[in-house]
C-alpha cells in the first residue's frame, strides 16, 4: 500500500519520540553495574534509581490527555523533547545520587506523556487507509530504542573507568535534539485544529495529506465525529458503570499479566542478570542485552504482521503458552548453576531470547491495542489513560521488588514466580481477552451494551 512521502516523513520524525521512549526506558541497564561501582551503591539504591524513570512516567500518563487537549499535539511534542533534552544532560552531569533521581523523575515524565501524545499525534496526521500501519510504526521505534540504547551502552562501556554511566545518558541528546528541531517544520494535527475552531487551517492539512478522492468525505467524517463527542460529553465517571466493567478488567489486566511476568526487569536489569549467571565484567555483561535487543525489534516487525491476520485472541494465547515454559526454564538454568557451569550464561540468554519473542508478539502490543478499541468513543480517552496509569504503575512495582525478590528467593525462585503469574494469565486470557479483529468500535460497544462477555465476541 502505497503512503505518500510527506506523511511517512512526518510519521516517522513524529515516532522518533517513540524511540526516545525506548532509549530512555533501556539506557539504564547498561549504566547500572557502572553507577553501583561508581557510588558503591546498594541494591535498594538502583532500585529506586531504576523506578523513579516509572514514577515521573505515571505522573506524566496522569497529566498528559488534558495538557494535549489545552496546548495541542505538536507542542506537547516539542516541550517533550526540550523535556528530554535536559533530562539527558542532568543525568550525564549529575554531581550525586539525589540529582540523577530527580533527572530521572523528569525523564519519565516526558516518558509518560510520550507514550500517550505521540500516538495520538501519528493517529491524527495519517491518511485513514494507512493509519493502523504508521502508528504502530511508535511501537516499533521504541523496541527501536531500546536496542540503540543497548548499543550505545556497549560502545561507551569501559571497565576501566567507572564513569562510563555519563556519555551512556548524554547519547539521549542526539534524539531528542532531532525529535525538537523537527518537530518546528510539521503541521498541527486537523483534528485539534478544527475541535479549536480553526477550520480552514485543519482543512487545508488534510487537502495536504489525504489521498483527494476522500477529502470531502474525511472532512464530513470529521466534522461528525467532533459533533458526536460534544453531544457525549458525559462524566469520566461513566467507565466504572457495570456495563463497561468488562473493558476495565481488560485493561487492568492486560498491564497487569505484562508486566508481572517480569519482562521489563530483563529490559533494566539484563546485565546485572547476566553477572549473576557468572559474566564478571561490565562490558561482557551488556553484549548478550544486545542480542535481546535485537530480538524484540523483529518480533515487534511480525507482530504487526500478524495482528491482523492471526487475531488477538489467538496471539495471545499463543504467547502466554510460550512464555510460561521460556521463564520456567530461565529458573531452572539459575536452579541448576552448578551443574551446568560456565554454559549457564548461554543457556540464560537462549531462555530469555525465548520468552522475548513470545512476548513481543502478543502481551506487549496487545496491550496499547486493546485499551484503544475496547472503550465506547465518550470514555475512550479516560479508558487509555487508566491504561496507560495501570501500565506504569504494574511497572513501577516490578522494578521496584526485583532485586528483593532476587535476594529473598533465590534467581531461580523469582523466575518461577513470574512464570506462575503467567499460568495465571493463560486461564484470565481464557476468559477475558476479546477477538475485536475485524470489528468496528461502534459493533464492540453495542456488544458491551448488550451485556456480552470478551470470550463470545
Amino acid at each position: 500500500m502505497k503512503i505518500k512521502a510527506n506523511v511517512l516523513l512526518i510519521a516517522i520524525i513524529a515516532a522518533t519520540g517513540g524511540l526516545l521512549f525506548g532509549f530512555d526506558t533501556g539506557v539504564i541497564s547498561g549504566a547500572l553495574p557502572f553507577l553501583k561501582q561508581y557510588w558503591q551503591l546498594a541494591d535498594a539504591d538502583i532500585e529506586l534509581i531504576t523506578t523513579t524513570v516509572l514514577i515521573g512516567a505515571v505522573l506524566g500518563a496522569v497529566t498528559s490527555g488534558k495538557l494535549s487537549d489545552a496546548i495541542g499535539r505538536k507542542r506537547m511534542i516539542i516541550a517533550n523533547a526540550i523535556i528530554f533534552t535536559v533530562g539527558a544532560f542532568g543525568c550525564a552531569y549529575a554531581p550525586n545520587v539525589t540529582v540523577l533521581i530527580v533527572m530521572r523523575i523528569i525523564i519519565g515524565f516526558a516518558i509518560g506523556i510520550t507514550s500517550y501524545v505521540v500516538p495520538m499525534y501519528i493517529s491524527e496526521i495519517s491518511p485513514s487507509r494507512v493509519r493502523g500501519g504508521l502508528v504502530t510504526l511508535n511501537q516499533l521505534m521504541i523496541t527501536i530504542g531500546i536496542l540503540v540504547s543497548y548499543l550505545a551502552d556497549y560502545w561507551l562501556s569501559d571497565d576501566s573507568k567507572p564513569e562510563s554511566w555519563r556519555l551512556m545518558f548524554l547519547v539521549g541528546f542526539i534524539p531528542a535534539v532531532i525529535l525538537l528541531v523537527g518537530m518546528f517544520f510539521l503541521p498541527e494535527t486537523p483534528r485539534w485544529l478544527i475541535s479549536k475552531g480553526r477550520w480552514d487551517e485543519g482543512k487545508k492539512i488534510i487537502e495536504k495529506l489525504e489521498d483527494a478522492d476522500i477529502i470531502d468525505n474525511t472532512l464530513a467524517e470529521l466534522e461528525k465525529d467532533l459533533q458526536m463527542q460534544r453531544e457525549q460529553n458525559t462524566n469520566w465517571t461513566e467507565v466504572f458503570k457495570p456495563w463497561l466493567r468488562a473493558p476495565l478488567i481488560i485493561t487492568v489486566g492486560i498491564f497487569f499479566f505484562q508486566q508481572f511476568s517480569g519482562v521489563n526487569t530483563i529490559i533494566y536489569y539484563s546485565p546485572i542478570i547476566f553477572k549473576m549467571a557468572g559474566i564478571v565484567s561490565n562490558t561482557g555483561s551488556i553484549l548478550p542485552a544486545i542480542i535481546i535487543g535485537g530480538v524484540n525489534v523483529l518480533a515487534c516487525v511480525v507482530s504487526v504482521l500478524l495482528l491482523d491476520k492471526v487475531g488477538r485472541r489467538r496471539l495471545y494465547m499463543i504467547g502466554i503458552w510460550g512464555m510460561i515454559p521460556s521463564l520456567a526454564l530461565l529458573g531452572a538454568c539459575f536452579h541448576f548453576k552448578e551443574e551446568l557451569g560456565a554454559s549457564l550464561p548461554v543457556f540464560a540468554v537462549l531462555s530469555i531470547v525465548c520468552f522475548i519473542i513470545f512476548i513481543a508478539i502478543s502481551l506487549a502490543p496487545l496491550g496499547w491495542l486493546l485499551i484503544s478499541e475496547v472503550f465506547p468513543l465518550n470514555v475512550r480517552g479516560v479508558g487509555m489513560s487508566i491504561g496507560s496509569l495501570a501500565h506504569w504503575g504494574f511497572n513501577a512495582i516490578i522494578a521496584f521488588t526485583f532485586l528483593k525478590l532476587v535476594n529473598s528467593l533465590g534467581v531461580d525462585f523469582t523466575f518461577w514466580l513470574y512464570a506462575l503469574v503467567c499460568v495465571a494469565g493463560l486461564w484470565w486470557g481464557y476468559y477475558y481477552i476479546p477477538e475485536t479483529k475485524g470489528k468496528t468500535l461502534e459493533e464492540i460497544e453495542e456488544h458491551w451494551r448488550k451485556g456480552g462477555s470478551p470470550r463470545k465476541f
